[in-house]
């Protein structure tokens, strides 16, 4: 480790001595710097956080506003008695004059003298109070509270706890007059571990480092504790791959310093919460009783192991937890099964299901993990088809074959299946559980209908890219057996909607239903967005492409490809249901350019895809555009034999046939004249009809997002604008170009070649 050289701290300096051990951390000495300029700077973290080397580098390294006076507490054995004249004392070696009988006085008279001492001495002073640990509403907070206030911005209090100090800090916070480092600004990044190593001869690979790093959370005691064992290991990235809360060291540290420094109530707590990732009052409640959980307040305020992450919820410090929970598997092992159920029978009901079947998976247990996640409709997260999603333990393992008498286990069993890739399997649990949902009770109909809902997804997830009849069936059965399930759970899961409508538009287009399609896809690509489900909003995206395709608006599918194509959009795959759709947009798009050439390349790509993955409409749609590929290369000739020639042999539906037959004229048109916009937009109209009012620039903009099919309130966060005014300029728009709805505003436009 190199050295630094120090700037000249100030004159006077009560401060212990620099450790040799300490590793310079200018990040943060850099925030401390910063914070004394104002009246308060707070530093928390628990034990072995490195709070007062921090402070100790600062002090001795930096340039202070003024004198320093540094008090060691006693933490929560703090006496009013002891407190004041240490910190009477402090200041008198500061340089601060005080009368002599002031460390003698009363408690309020002794704050008082402080205070009028500090006013008198002309300059900013800098108290450090290490391991100041006052309870709230005590004598010592009130006092020091007070000081801080009366001493007119002469002190700058620096204050090193394990808990926030009860100083006031929501008032202070509100002013901007108090700076905070916290746990996670406390723990050690890859250069920092990377440097503490080093102070032990300990060279590692950077990925160690950051292993390391990573396993200890940054926590500066987990760190040092390693260090100390890794100098005795022959291979010291072994010893990281493996290092956690159990090592020996670690485990006797956090014993000693902070399990065995709690109360009963409070210890209980800790240990019955331990099993839990996340918890906060109600969880720990239903956990540890009602008696207990009368402790949680106490123990999130108390402990800095213990970190919020929001809405009431607390995470434990991975290496604290992993030792909490050694420590209940050693005291009380009969009762870790019971409190894995309790939680998830908790989670179950109140919480992520994702922790309710991590819970379950635990006990092993996954019969009622199945029953879990089929009652709460969530069978799309084992398919991935969310983005929340289920554990990987749950399908990074073949279970054995599940029992012969439940349909939901049987159901779970054929999702991970699909999941894994295992068709065979996942097709024979799809046969057995069909049997078994047939089998369930006539009276039991919302059981029924969620296990009937759950096969039908599944039987989707697996038909959609190898048989689109099958999963347009499967789609019809997920329509029927959602009208039993409660329209409000069944709206928590927009994956299920996503899927069943992306089939059926899918299907709508190939049955010739056009309109009908345009509406479905649009309500699908929505549902995808809701769930976060990017490959089925790129299916969306692709299916409309080819239905506006089929119009002869090449323009517009044109610009559908391209957003299906982009990020954050996933990546395309041979196995993509869609990729075939893709390829023979592409193709059309292509040919209107007049790039026949480039029509064929589109064209083997769609026919590699069919071959994997039939689908009889696009290899239709595929022979119709080979044709007229054919036609364009030889020059387009009299377009009306021509046209008759394409589509006489095709067997596409009579409704498709008729939508697509002036597209290919338009086509054909081209070839004889050379590319041309009629190629593009047949039928379009170049300018805004003669006396028609002009869009207005904001107008054109949530037009624009319109044609990439955000929503309105996409729409107005993109725009930064309000919901309300995004509604008022559609009102507009579509009162300016005679239409009523969002698709006909889109389509209009495009033939105004407004977009």
């Amino acid at each position: 480790m190199g050295e630094w050289t120090p700037t000249r701290p100030h004159d006077r300096h009560t401060a212990p001595a620099l450790p040799a051990w300490l590793v310079p951390r200018p990040r943060l000495t850099d925030r401390l710097a910063r914070g004394v300029r104002g009246a308060l700077t707070v530093v928390v973290g628990p034990v072995g956080a490195g709070k007062t080397a921090l402070a100790l580098e600062w002090a001795h390294t930096r340039d202070l506003p003024g004198p320093l006076a540094w008090v060691t507490c006693d933490g929560q054995a703090e006496r009013p008695g002891v407190f004041w004249p240490r910190v009477a004392g402090a200041l008198r070696e500061a340089g601060v004059e005080l009368p002599a009988p002031v460390a003698t006085a009363e408690e309020p008279v002794l704050v008082a003298a402080l205070a009028t001492a500090l006013g008198r001495h002309g300059g900013p002073l800098v108290l450090v109070l290490d391991d100041f640990h006052a309870a709230p509403g005590s004598p010592i907070a009130e006092g020091v509270t007070s000081l801080l206030r009366h001493t007119g911005g002469a002190l700058r209090l620096l204050v090193l706890a394990r808990r926030d100090p009860p100083l006031h800090l929501h008032r202070m916070r509100l002013t901007g007059d108090v700076t905070e480092l916290r746990t996670d600004d406390l723990a050690f990044d890859d250069r920092e571990t990377a440097a503490l190593l080093a102070q032990h001869g300990i060279d590692v690979r950077r990925q160690t480092v950051s292993a390391l790093r990573r396993r200890t959370g940054g926590w500066a005691a987990g760190l040092r504790l390693a260090a100390m064992s890794m100098e005795k290991q022959d291979d010291p990235a072994r010893f990281v791959a493996h290092f956690a809360g159990d090592d020996e060291a670690v485990t006797s540290y956090l014993i000693e310093e902070v399990l065995d420094q709690q109360p009963p109530g409070m210890r209980r707590l800790l240990l019955t919460t331990s099993v839990l990732e996340r918890l906060n009052a109600e969880l720990a409640a239903a956990l540890a009783g009602e008696d207990a959980a009368r402790h949680f307040t106490e123990l999130v305020r108390e402990n800095s192991f213990l970190q919020p992450v929001g809405q009431g919820w607390y995470r434990c410090h991975q290496m604290f937890a992993d030792v909490l929970r050694a420590c209940l598997r050693h005291e009380t092992p009969g009762l870790v099964g019971l409190l894995h159920r309790q939680a998830a029978n908790w989670l179950g009901a109140h919480g992520p299901l994702g922790e309710a079947v991590r819970h379950l998976l635990a006990v092993g247990d996954r019969d009622e993990a199945g029953r879990l996640i089929v009652r709460r409709l969530a069978i799309g997260q084992v398919l991935g088809l969310t983005r929340l999603r289920v554990p990987s333990e749950l399908t990074g393992q073949t279970p054995e074959r599940p029992p012969a008498d439940e349909p939901e286990p049987v159901l779970l069993a054929a999702a991970v299946a699909r999941t894994r890739g295992d068709d065979a399997a996942c097709r024979d649990r799809l046969e057995h559980a069909g049997r078994l949902i047939a089998e369930l009770p006539a009276e039991d109909t919302d059981r029924t209908a969620r296990c009937a809902l759950a096969h039908a997804v599944v039987r989707m997830a697996r038909s959609r890219s190898r048989d689109p009849g099958a999963a347009r069936l499967a789609a019809a059965d997920a329509e029927a057996a959602g009208l039993s399930v409660p329209a409000a759970e069944l709206a928590e899961r927009p994956e299920i909607l996503a899927l069943t409508l992306v089939i059926r538009g899918g299907a709508e287009i190939r049955s010739g239903r056009l309109k009908a399609a345009e509406a479905t896809l649009t309500a699908g690509l929505k549902a995808a967005g809701a769930a976060g489900n990017g490959a089925l909003r790129r299916d969306c995206l692709v299916e409309l492409a080819l239905l506006e395709t089929v119009r002869g608006r090449f323009r517009a599918a044109d610009e559908l490809v391209t957003l299906a194509t982009q990020p954050p959009l996933p990546a395309w795959g041979a196995a993509a249901p869609s990729s075939a759709c893709l390829h023979l947009v592409r193709a059309w798009v292509e040919l209107a350019r007049g790039a026949p050439l480039r029509t064929r390349h589109e064209l083997v790509r769609a026919h590699s895809v069919l071959r994997e993955l039939p689908d009889p409409f696009l290899t239709e749609v595929a022979a119709l555009v080979a044709r007229l590929a054919a036609a364009v290369e030889n020059g387009g000739g009299r377009a009306a034999v021509h046209l008759h020639d394409l589509l006489a042999p095709s067997r596409l539906p009579q409704p498709v046939l008729r939508a697509v037959g002036p597209a290919c004229a338009s086509v054909l048109a081209s070839a004889r004249t050379g590319p041309a916009a009629t190629a593009v937009a047949p039928a379009a109209v170049d300018l805004v009809p003669d006396g028609a009012e002009p869009l207005s620039a904001r107008e054109r903009d949530v037009l624009d997002r319109l044609a990439r099919m955000m929503s309105t309130e996409e729409i107005a966060e993109d725009l930064y604008i309000s919901v309300n005014t995004v509604k008022t300029h559609l009102k507009s728009v579509y009162r300016k170009l005679s239409v009523t709805r969002r698709s006909a505003a889109v389509r209009r436009a495009r033939e105004l070649q407004l977009l």
